[in-house]
């Protein structure tokens, strides 16, 4: 209604429509300028000028002082009708001479009311009022033409008095509209409820997942970076080494080869030509004189003279040793590559191994862990721990931590003696009876007895019998799906890699018969429970 009210004080008497820029008499009254400026225009003949609305004369044509805060209110108001209009695009049906937003519609009447029109609307009980709308004929029935006062909770449909009275609703259980939408509204809000703390969830998941996603970046680039660093090492390596590799080979070329000889021997080769030719030139003249006076030389001496020194001494012996390079130097120089392959393969994983420690809980009571938690040592007394259902029958302990994802690895040392086995598990495996690790599919381990095997779900790889360690690393890629083997002697050596789909935690597990078997690497203080 406030609305309507500032309507009123902004339209100009004369057009009765929104003032367009506004000026004031001096009596205080406002018109629109091209308004005012006719009716003086007209008063012009008479020579008499007065306001339209309180009469006031003027002795002379007044002065338009232009109303800017008017003007300004104005333009104001018609932007804020603008806006109404865009949002409902409803206007009061009886406002025929300047559109005015509804506020209201009446069923009843199948008319929409601004604020103005609103105040003399009728109040009996049969004109019902709603938000504005342009479609009325949507709050009637369809049927009898009546307003739509309940709902039939039986069809889920809106219906008039007559449906309910004699229409095809007769005897159903009705409910008031507000009823009905309060019921309604209830059970909306209920979902609404839910939904909200689904969102909530979910956004809380989409953070978690943002920050796994964070991580795996930053991991990601970490390990770009590592491998690029490698790479770029192993080129530097590999570039330092072909450099020496050549600087050997080109030294050895200049030192064995006969090339001072093959120059001096052509010198040699020059002279002998050169003597032979005069000595053909003598054999060739007719004059006995002239040969016998020809000076006896060493110039001229027999050429079989001279065959049996450095022709056949030194200079052969010179060349029988410069027919081959020194390639013992170079395969020595060569096996930096190998030095530098081997520590490649030594840090494929991590750089630093994983701490596992033994969980007592699940040792065999045949077991005796050390109290670092380091090795296990079969003993044939009995422990006497604790029966449980995590706990092996025996011969066997898994570590207490598992492995859900990343890439790990870690070192043990076995007895040359006895029997052991080592790898890893899930923590489902059967704990109960003779059900050893490696044959089963929750297992994959490499067993030392005699010689050494890898086993997983009863199927056995031999391995070669030139075993020259006791000492062996376990290396598992949990996201590749790998679990690889290697023997720790110089330079390591890769025995076989299992591939899995991983689906559980991967714990480490030792089997110890007549034996022991000891985890390498940082040790702990800590002491085992009892």
């Amino acid at each position: 209604m406030a609305s309507a009210d500032l309507m009123d004080e902004l339209l100009c008497t004369i057009c009765l429509s929104i003032f367009k820029d506004p000026v004031m008499l001096r009596c205080g009254h406002n018109f629109c300028r091209v308004c005012i400026d006719r009716v003086l225009d007209t008063q012009d003949k008479s020579g008499v000028y007065s306001c339209p609305d309180c009469r006031e004369q003027f002795q002379e044509r007044p002065a338009l002082m232009r109303n800017l805060y008017l003007h300004n209110v104005a333009e104001r108001f018609l932007i804020t009708q603008q806006e109404q209009k865009e949002i409902t695009g409803i206007y009061c049906t009886y406002c025929v001479d300047s559109p005015v937003p509804a506020v209201r519609s009446c069923l009843h009447c199948e008319a929409s009311l601004c604020e103005k029109h609103l105040r003399a609307h009728s109040k009996s009980p049969e004109h019902v009022l709603s938000d504005p709308s342009t479609s009325l004929e949507k709050r009637k029935c369809s049927v009898h033409k009546k307003i739509l006062e309940y709902y039939c909770t039986e069809d889920a449909a809106c219906i008039c008095v007559s449906c309910s009275l004699i229409g095809e609703h007769t005897g159903h259980k009705m409910k008031s509209l507000d009823e009905a939408s309060r019921t309604k509204t209830k059970k909306l809000r209920n979902v609404l409820q839910k939904l909200i703390i689904k969102k909530e969830k979910t956004e809380e998941r989409v953070q978690r997942l943002e920050k796994q996603r964070r991580k795996t970046q930053e991991k990601a680039a970490g390990e770009a970076e590592r491998v690029t660093a490698l790479c770029t090492d192993i080129r530097r390596w590999v570039d330092d080494l072909e450099k020496k590799v050549l600087s050997e080979i080109s030294r050895q070329e200049k030192e064995e080869s006969p090339s001072a000889l093959i120059h001096q021997l052509e010198i040699k080769k020059d002279e002998l030509s050169r003597k032979m030719r005069h000595i053909e030139e003598l054999c060739n003249m007719t004059d006995p004189l002239t040969v016998l006076q020809e000076p006896d030389t060493g110039d001229l001496c027999d050429p079989e003279e001279e065959e049996g020194d450095e022709d056949t001494g030194g200079h052969d012996k010179q060349l029988h040793d410069g027919d081959d390079l020194d390639v013992a130097v170079i395969s020595h120089k060569l096996h930096t590559l190998c030095e530098v392959i081997t520590g490649i393969r030594r840090g494929i994983y991590v750089e630093c191994p994983a701490d596992i420690l033994l969980d007592v809980n699940t040792a065999a009571n045949d077991l005796l862990i050390s109290d670092d938690l380091k090795t296990a040592t079969w003993r044939q007394s009995n422990q006497n721990r604790p029966e449980t259902a995590e706990r092996f029958e025996d011969y066997q302990v898994t570590s207490r931590r598992g492995f859900t994802s990343g890439r790990h690895y870690w070192d043990v040392d076995g007895s040359r003696s006895g029997e052991w086995m080592v790898g890893m598990c899930y923590p489902s495996i059967d704990r109960r009876g003779q059900s050893l690790i490696g044959y089963n599919n929750k297992s994959w381990i490499l067993w030392q007895y005699n010689k050494c095997s890898l086993i997983h779900d009863s199927k056995v790889i031999v391995l070669p019998d030139n075993m020259s360690s006791n000492r062996f690393r376990i290396c598992l890629d949990y996201g590749a799906g790998q679990l690889s083997f290697y023997e720790l002697c110089d330079p390591i050596r890769h025995l076989h890699t299992f591939t899995a789909a991983f689906s559980e935690p991967l714990h480490a597990v030792l089997c110890v018969y007549n034996s022991s078997i000891k985890i390498l690497g940082k040790s702990s203080s800590r002491k085992k429970p009892s």
